[in-house]
């Protein structure tokens, strides 16, 4: 039987980002969970062929071979830093190169940071929407977190690891 495989995206473009240390972490906490093989991209991670993309076709072989990963994989853990109360611009536009079938049914946790707890909704108001779109399964349990919750690019906030742990039971549950 081949591994199960969870892939982490986040929707940042700087390095290093809180945001991919933050997916890295709930990748990390869900592979441990389930037993499975993990790897996280950013959207940097698809190079400049995203920027002037029309279709899945014109992205370059790497940048394909990332999609194809996450296509691939049996869960992703989805995060975007928060810009002007939702997710990332480029973050938005990957998205959209993939056909509304592609996620139909695939265990989603969905995370974003950001610099306050005005944005906390982004999750629910814009994130949660966008994998509906796409009927992918997203987990009940979002998770927002602000840079208080971090230190030195690492969880320390216990109400943000309760619900870090919540999202990956789900989704664990929902692997099987």
């Amino acid at each position: 039987m081949p591994q199960t495989k969870i892939l982490g995206f986040s929707g940042n473009i700087t390095r290093p980002s809180t945001t991919r240390s933050f997916v890295d972490h709930i990748v990390g906490q869900l592979a441990i969970k389930t037993g499975a093989s993990a790897q996280s991209f950013d959207v940097d991670d698809l190079g400049p062929s995203l920027l002037k993309a029309r279709r899945l076709d014109d992205l370059t072989a790497e940048a394909r071979c990332v999609v194809d990963q996450m296509l691939e994989a049996d869960a992703l853990v989805v995060g975007s830093p928060t810009y002007k109360g939702s997710y990332t611009g480029l973050f938005k536009h990957y998205f959209d190169l993939l056909d509304p079938t592609s996620l139909r049914a695939k265990p989603i946790i969905i995370a974003a940071t950001g610099g306050g707890e005005r944005h906390s909704l982004v999750v629910e108001h814009q994130m949660r929407p966008l994998f509906g779109f796409f009927e992918a399964l997203a987990m009940p349990t979002a998770i927002y977190a602000t840079r208080k919750d971090f230190a030195h690019g690492e969880v320390i906030s216990e109400p943000i690891r309760m619900r870090v742990g919540r999202a990956v039971e789900e989704a664990a549950r929902a692997i099987g």
